[in-house]
């Protein structure tokens, strides 16, 4: 399986590092991005790579050549004048004859490449873009998915004025298809996220969103590249691949993040308690995992549907959003046990597993997160949030007071 770099970019944003090699070359700790990139790969048993290159690519060549110096295979192929980030690949359909990864020659990462791959596979997907959410939702490429994870729309930036979603950013890595080839106009500049895949998702195309906390970053300008330079150097970076399990923060919705109403059913309910998005901006800096977990009975009472739900979830992550903090997951039960309600949706008037205080919420999130439960807290507002954490073996399960202003804060700086 190949590897596919772009790495033909001008880098203008970033030209003041260093404006006398290509952008994939600039060192952090003496090693050139791109090598970082090899390296990576290498480690998952991947060792046939196509470089993409175009603005000083001689350099890159000279550096790296065949690749054997590095154990890997590298072939070439040089854009005489510049095609976007998907210009080039639609000359290569002799040598893309089988699903490929796509990495971007700027980017520093460090992924679980066969968790991904198997993912692809297991969807069948004619492409599988690499997603996560972020502190900038705002001015990034959001990525709507269904339930299932395939992708239902693209909102790339710049939002309209009150735009509202889910963050979920596309972080730009992929898992093609030769399949997707066949959208590129030969000769043509043209770029992977406003051109290609948007073309593919019209023409019915299976594409599919992976969703990751793992590190993957762009330095695309000064102050990126100098924050993944002490990225790399603190070890954050590996430290983040989810072969490494990571603590969670596992938090109730209402009267935690939110303010407490009762059967909150709409999204203009919401309101954040002071301090809140403070309190999960200093659990994404400190490398916790930020997870809600909530019962959700207006499912049961027919108060609002599921889709009303997801729109008031991506509210909540919206409003997040512009205060620079992001949540890894929102897990929701919609049951209820007790019946009797005229309105009710019978099928979901069940005992479960999932509602608090049963862990179920938590034992499922710790499964697709690979969350060490054994370093984890659970916070609420009520008796079950802590029973639940409890029952899933957290660290510690704590209950703060309802509402209260810096509540949460308060919480997680005594914690972590």
């Amino acid at each position: 399986m190949k590897i596919v770099v772009i790495a033909g970019g001008q880098g203008t944003r970033i030209a003041f590092v260093n404006n006398e090699i290509p952008k994939a070359m600039i060192p952090i700790n003496g090693k050139p991005i791109l090598e970082y990139e090899v390296e990576m790969a290498k480690r998952y048993g991947y060792t046939d790579f196509l470089f993409i290159i175009g603005y000083m690519g001689e350099q890159i060549e000279s550096y790296f050549g065949n690749g054997e110096n590095w154990g890997v295979s590298i072939e070439y192929f040089k854009e005489e004048i510049p095609l976007g980030t998907a210009g080039a690949l639609g000359y290569l359909k002799s040598r893309l004859t089988e699903d490929f990864f796509v990495f971007y020659g700027d980017t520093v990462m460090d992924f679980d490449m066969q968790h991904m791959l198997d993912f692809h596979r297991s969807k069948c997907a004619d492409a599988t873009l690499f997603l996560h959410p972020n502190d900038h939702p705002y001015d990034s490429d959001i990525v709507d998915l269904d339930a299932e994870g395939r992708v239902r729309q693209f909102h790339n930036k710049p939002h309209a004025e009150g735009f509202v979603s889910r963050n979920i950013v596309n972080a730009a890595l992929f898992i093609f298809s030769p399949r997707i080839l066949d959208k590129i106009e030969l000769g043509v500049k043209s770029h992977i996220e406003k051109n290609v895949l948007p073309a593919c998702l019209a023409d019915g195309m299976k594409l599919y969103g992976y969703l990751s906390s793992e590190y993957i970053k762009d330095m695309g300008t000064p102050d990126r590249y100098y924050s993944v330079c002490d990225d790399v150097t603190s070890g954050k970076v590996a430290r983040l691949n989810r072969k490494n399990s990571r603590p969670a923060i596992f938090l109730d919705r209402d009267g935690v993040i939110t303010r407490e109403v009762n059967l909150l059913c709409k999204p203009e309910q919401l309101e954040l308690i002071e301090g809140a998005a403070e309190a999960i901006r200093y659990i994404n800096h400190k490398g916790y995992l930020a997870i809600v977990v909530t019962n959700q009975p207006v499912i049961a009472r027919n108060l609002c549907s599921m889709e009303e739900l997801e729109f008031i979830h991506a509210r909540l992550e919206t409003m997040l959003g512009r205060e620079h903090a992001y949540l890894n997951a929102i897990y929701y039960c919609p049951h209820h046990p007790d019946a009797g309600y005229p309105e009710e949706r019978k099928e979901y008037k069940i005992k479960c597993g999932c509602r608090k205080p049963a862990p179920g919420m938590l034992l499922k999130a710790a499964e697709e997160w690979n969350v060490d439960m054994a370093q984890s807290y659970m916070i609420g507002d009520r008796e079950s949030d802590v029973q639940a954490g409890e029952n899933a073996r957290c660290k510690g399960a704590f209950l703060i007071e309802t509402n209260r202003k810096n509540a949460l804060l308060d919480m997680v700086k005594n914690l972590i």
